[in-house]
């Protein structure tokens, strides 16, 4: 890490800026890319990002796209600078929010209208963004074709589908596969297929969307990114939002490519499948194998969608192999899910506390657990003379904390880690998780992140039992 920071500085300095204040490394996510805030204050910005990644030849795509999209007028952040190595960048920061962080208020007003945004965008990301496109850098290949969706495919194949103990006849899966790649295949292409197209890459900034991790684009299809946004698995959209914005992703692209709504439909569902395998995949490798939190939480979310799907819209195709698969890994999915339910149910114990005042609170079950959050780092209302009578259940404070883009990446840790333990617990039949939140009062921050995570865990309905407690309530 040192050196990382030595070459960031050293880059840094070779553009002009002063010694950053601090170098903050970001979460990680699905690939080998890391990120890190720098603190620069040099007068024309508060921050930037620099991002190092070893795989060149990804860079050159990801540069050349980033370039030519933004000289399109599309919102993707700005390259400032590169080292010689080509592999370490300066960029524009686009804060903590992403399209996904606001769907944990639910799929709102707000949401919808950035979703509609967002399928704009897209449809000129994918009509008009591939004018001009150097294709030759893409990476790893140039255009949707056979070799990339048998990757994909195999990818499910070994890293979810054998992992799981699942039966199958390798020869009929394998001419399974190729029927449906040529099925695919099929599907009108000669447009950009940004290949990631999720609330996860979409950030929010200056209130408006931005556009990240497209360096694996290439030409495609349509369908794919769509499905992509739609079916997202840890977004849980509704049936009936997915409905809506799949019609509203037509009624403007018929606006633009007038008559492609009939050939649009007619392989929609069978991307909904391949992309899921795709996910599924992509879950087993960097979950099971890798150990990364977030995906391990995700592929129960995941495979709920393969049940839905199943039921509702079977594959287009005879494809009989691969769906005695999706049987099998729906079957087990949904016997650990009736297996679980017949548990008892996981008491979730939320409190609020004060370092000073209370102190670290006791299990009362005794079994020494669960998480203690400080809040202390965090911005503190009860230093604001406007504020500091109020507490963390009252609207000034909630405004002024909701504000913070430092809050809401703290948060966003905190459900991470949350999360993954009660997937755990439940998998193995735990009764109680106790979650505290510190603060210097007991009053503002903590009671704050003590409601927030209680409503986050909302989503866990029959599954999960909260209590709340604010320790501090007799002294405010």
């Amino acid at each position: 890490m040192k050196n990382t920071f030595n070459k960031i500085t050293s880059l840094l300095a070779k553009n002009g800026f002063p010694l950053p204040k601090h170098i903050q490394p970001l979460p990680s996510s699905g690939s080998d890319r890391q990120y890190f805030r720098v603190l620069v204050n040099s007068g024309t910005m508060d921050s930037l990002i620099a991002a190092y990644n070893p795989d060149i030849k990804e860079n050159k795509a990801w540069y050349s796209f980033s370039k030519h999209f933004r000289s399109q007028g599309l919102s993707v952040p700005e390259i400032i600078a590169h080292d010689d190595s080509f592999t370490y960048f300066l960029l524009e920061d686009l804060g903590n929010t992403s399209l996904f962080n606001l769907l944990a208020e639910g799929f709102n007003e707000e949401a919808a209208g950035y979703y509609k945004k967002v399928i704009r965008d897209l449809i000129k990301f994918q009509v008009e963004g591939i004018k001009g496109l150097d294709l030759n850098v893409a990476y790893p290949v140039k255009s949707f074709d056979r070799k990339s969706i048998m990757w994909d495919l195999n990818y499910f194949k070994y890293y979810f589908v054998k992992p799981n103990g699942v039966l199958f006849d390798e020869s009929k899966l394998e001419d399974d596969f190729e029927a449906f790649a040529d099925h695919l295949l099929r599907a009108e292409t000669g447009y950009f297929m940004y290949r990631d197209f999720q609330a996860r890459n979409i950030m929010i900034y200056d209130n408006k969307p931005w556009y990240i991790d497209f360096q694996g684009g290439r030409e495609g299809p349509l369908q794919y990114d769509l499905v992509s946004l739609l079916s997202q698995a840890r977004a849980q959209l509704s049936e009936k939002t997915k409905t809506e914005l799949k019609s509203f992703y037509l009624t403007e692209l018929e606006k633009l490519i007038p008559g492609k709504k009939a050939t649009f439909n007619k392989y929609y569902n069978s991307f909904v499948y391949f992309r899921l395998m795709q996910v599924l995949g992509a879950y087993g490798f960097r979950g099971k194998l890798q150990r990364k939190a977030h995906f391990l939480i995700s592929t129960g979310f995941a495979v709920d969608n393969l049940v839905r799907l199943l039921k509702t819209t079977p594959p287009d195709i005879d494809l009989p192999e691969l769906v005695s698969v999706f049987r099998q890994i729906s079957a087990a999915h949904q016997l650990k899910q009736q297996t679980n339910q017949r548990k008892h149910k996981l008491t979730v114990r939320i409190n609020s506390f004060s370092y000073i005042r209370s102190g670290i609170p006791e299990d009362p079950t005794l079994n020494g657990g669960g998480f203690v959050f400080d809040c202390r780092a965090l911005p503190n209302p009860g230093r604001i003379a406007d504020l500091k009578d109020f507490s963390g259940l009252q609207e000034p404070v909630i405004k002024y904390l909701e504000s913070s883009s430092e809050i809401k990446e703290y948060l966003e840790h905190v459900f991470n880690l949350v999360d993954q333990s009660i997937t755990n617990y439940n998998q193995r039949g735990f009764e109680h998780l106790q979650v505290n939140f510190g603060c210097t009062g007991g009053k503002h921050r903590s009671v704050y992140c003590a409601e927030k995570l209680a409503g986050h865990l909302k989503k866990y309905k029959n599954k999960v039992s909260i209590i709340i407690n604010h320790l501090m309530t007799d002294s405010w």
